[in-house]
């Protein structure tokens, strides 16, 4: 089943910035601001906010403007004195130095064009961030999106890649929407590249578009016509070309592929298959064993228990309350903006979710790849030997201060060739962690002598929870045999088909 998907509005929670206002967090490494900041600053001169000292009315509540410079206390977001510095740390005024933590974790805090520079993170963790005045990155401001760092070898934030900032060479505050200009999907949904291009392909005789995936989308789709499919999340690069009156023009817009809350996608080295791997999602919280389907339980999400057809049978996982309203977290939620149920348009069961009438399932095992065509580019060629999609686990609404683990089994390794399992963790969009042939002091390999290929790979733990800003927040923390070395940790399944859980859970972050 598939249905054309128009650009989204940049304001909406999810898909701005590259994506999610989620650019500022954490009580430690690896966590990112879901909340945004609601309206933000209106300055429409076009100059910093920081500059005039203008009252920020984002945030979670009302804002203020301290004229005398004291300290900010009261609870609402957004306070500002005129004397340039950060009084409160919910405000959104330049400061005169980088901060690493909590809110600020993120932030180009001093306004240097640099995002938190030498501070500490750990290895496979990244994080959205944004340079330049934050308070830019606001509904206000529709051409503002973060991009995204990751953790280098040597313990600290690289460099903020993607996004368009409140930079000197971006300025993004003044850019002309009516040009070409970024757009928004959510995964599976065919979107339609031409609303990207605004008002600079009036008049074309001819249009094509060329895509650029983000780093690890591989085979990355084609385009077909002016339609585009992108299954995996991340910032992806449309160069538009247009000949008008035998004059060739081009230009270069931003297509942000996010859903909300939590989505997980693996994939692996799929040319040198085939391979069968398995992403598995626990109950928040839960110290149960793991499933690998021969014994699928309530306790954990994968292909045998959490597909579209399980939710009929009564095999499905059932984790919260079958109606609420969100942000709650519930069994089934329906978003009032059809094109917001990313599972609909999912390329093996969109047609079963859609046919439910009930939205998308919270958990849920989107796409469960057994085997597939390396070299098909199209999208929308599933099943058998079609496209290599990656396999996803969504949680839309998941509940605060409650760990979730992720882990990947080997269910089957059908050649000699090592696989290598790689595990993207996106919380409302934003890129919070890359692991498996990033985050390890060497690529995480499987070999197909390694244990009669029973084994599970557990990849990370997942918390969100909210800030002292009254925003969402949510923290990845890798899990490794090793941390110094940062190597792998997999534990061995028994006859029984069950793992256990592995190491205790975090402590929740005061």
């Amino acid at each position: 089943m598939n249905h054309k998907l128009s650009s989204l509005p940049r304001a909406r929670f999810l898909l701005n910035a590259g994506l999610a206002l989620a650019f500022a967090a954490g009580c430690e490494a690896g966590a990112a601001d879901l909340g945004g900041f609601g309206t933000g600053n209106n300055n429409p001169g076009g100059s910093p906010p920081s500059d005039g000292g203008a009252t920020n009315m984002g945030g979670m509540g009302s804002g203020a403007s301290n004229d005398g410079g004291s300290t900010f206390v009261t609870g609402g977001a957004g306070g500002q004195n005129e004397g340039g510095s950060i009084v409160n740390p919910c405000g959104t005024k330049c400061g005169e130095e980088e901060l690493c933590d909590g809110v600020n974790k993120g932030v180009d805090d001093n306004c240097d064009g640099t995002v938190d520079e030498g501070c500490p993170c750990s290895g496979g963790q990244a994080s959205s961030c944004f340079k330049g005045d934050k308070s830019y990155l606001t509904a206000e401001y529709p051409a503002c999106a973060a991009g995204t760092m990751s953790c280098t070898e040597l313990g600290t934030w690289g460099p903020c890649n993607g996004g368009n900032h409140a930079t000197p060479e971006d300025l993004c505050f003044s850019e002309n929407a009516d040009g070409c200009h970024a757009i928004n999907a959510v995964p599976f949904a065919t979107t339609d590249l031409l609303d990207g291009t605004g008002n600079f392909s009036a008049g074309a005789d001819t249009s094509t578009f060329e895509v650029t995936c983000p780093l690890g989308v591989d085979p990355c789709p084609l385009p077909t016509g002016t339609d585009y499919t992108a299954l995996q999340s991340g910032e992806y690069t449309v160069t538009y070309t247009k000949v008008d009156g035998g004059v060739e023009s081009e230009c270069t817009f931003a297509l942000y592929v996010g859903a909300p809350g939590l989505r997980v996608e693996l994939g692996w080295n799929f040319a040198d298959g085939p391979f069968d791997l398995d992403l598995h999602m626990k109950r928040p919280g839960s110290g149960a064993q793991w499933s690998t389907g021969f014994s699928a339980s309530n306790e954990d999400c994968m292909y045998a228990n959490c597909r579209a057809d399980d939710f009929t049978s009564g095999l499905g996982p059932s984790w919260f309350p079958p109606a609420n309203v969100v942000p709650d977290p519930v069994n089934w939620y329906e978003d009032p903006d059809f094109n917001l149920n990313s599972c609909y348009f999912a390329p093996e069961d969109g047609g079963t979710w859609s046919s439910y009438s009930q939205g998308c399932h919270n958990p849920r095992l989107d796409l469960d790849n057994i085997s597939c065509d390396a070299s098909e580019t199209n999208p929308l060629n599933g099943g058998a030997f079609g496209f290599c999609a990656p396999e996803n686990i969504n949680m839309d609404y998941p509940p605060t201060d409650q760990w979730v683990r992720i882990g990947v089994h080997q269910f089957s390794h059908f050649t000699a060739t090592t696989v290598l399992p790689n595990v993207k963790i996106f919380c409302n969009g934003a890129l919070t962690a890359d692991l498996g042939t990033l985050g390890f002091n060497a690529p995480f390999d499987w070999t197909s002598a390694e244990a009669g290929n029973d084994e599970i790979w557990l990849v990370a733990d997942v918390l969100f929870i909210n800030d002292a800003c009254s925003t969402t927040q949510c923290i990845v923390q890798p899990l490794y045999a090793d941390a110094v070395a940062q190597t792998p940790l997999v534990v061995q399944v028994d006859g029984s088909g069950n793992a256990p859980n592995g190491p205790a859970y975090p402590p929740l972050p005061p």
